[in-house]
């Protein structure tokens, strides 16, 4: 598998390159935006892992222009630790979110997780799922989301969300829960890393985010897929 690893500083772009290597994985190399928008246009990719703070076009751009074209996982890198960072990369469709400094083992766990969750989207075996309340449609077959018969683009984070609760109509999910189940670990300062997601689910599945039809939050509990 193809991974692009994109960062201005390239001691760090070389370092992250020696891990991946050695965990079997090709590795394209970019040191600003523009250089990894190239490398995607150019080459099969099939993860990027992208520092915010870059010359030329930054990461938060860059981000929004992977969105437009590409499906594929994005790991967001960052020296900074607020969490308006973390929550500006993950409402631009961002999978997951690293603050420098990391531990290698860290970086590695996240890489292979998000990579078994895409190869799972993508290369399923057929199982004839289907799930459905009011207008909302969710094909696990074919990995689609529809709303009133228009076709909803997912992320692989968004659609696994989106598949928990849709197979569990009705039953409400803690945050924790939802973390712990999509993510496959424990739970660490989950609340903004999913209440980002869900909003961006109902972004896209609700007619008014606002007042949603489909996805709603019981307070203090979690959420849940509402029947209809």
């Amino acid at each position: 598998m193809n991974i692009l690893v994109c960062d201005d500083e390239r001691d760090i772009v070389d370092a992250i390159e020696i891990y991946l290597r050695d965990a079997g994985f090709d590795v394209l190399k970019a040191y600003d935006g523009e250089e990894a928008l190239a490398q995607l246009k150019q080459n099969e990719v099939h993860l990027v892992i992208l520092d915010v703070m870059m010359p030329k076009l930054d990461g938060i751009h860059a981000m929004t222009r992977i969105r437009r074209d590409f499906n594929i996982p994005v790991i967001i890198l960052s020296a900074k630790s607020e969490d308006t960072d973390k929550i500006t990369g993950l409402s631009l469709g961002a999978d997951d979110y690293i603050t420098k400094p990391f531990k290698p083992s860290v970086l590695m766990a996240r890489v292979k997780s998000q990579l078994r969750r895409y190869t799972e989207l993508g290369g399923a075996e057929p199982r004839r799922n289907t799930y459905k309340t009011g207008g909302l449609v969710l094909n696990d077959d074919l990995k689609t989301v529809s709303v009133d018969g228009e076709d909803v683009r997912m992320t692989p984070v968004q659609y696994r969300i989106l598949l928990l609760l849709m197979k569990n109509i009705g039953r409400v999910f803690s945050i924790n829960e939802i973390y712990e189940r999509v993510w496959n670990e424990m739970p660490y300062n989950a609340d903004n890393t999913v209440a980002v997601h869900i909003r961006n689910i109902r972004e896209k599945i609700e007619i008014n985010p606002k007042e949603p039809k489909y996805l709603k939050v019981v307070w203090g509990i979690g959420y849940k897929i509402e029947r209809l």
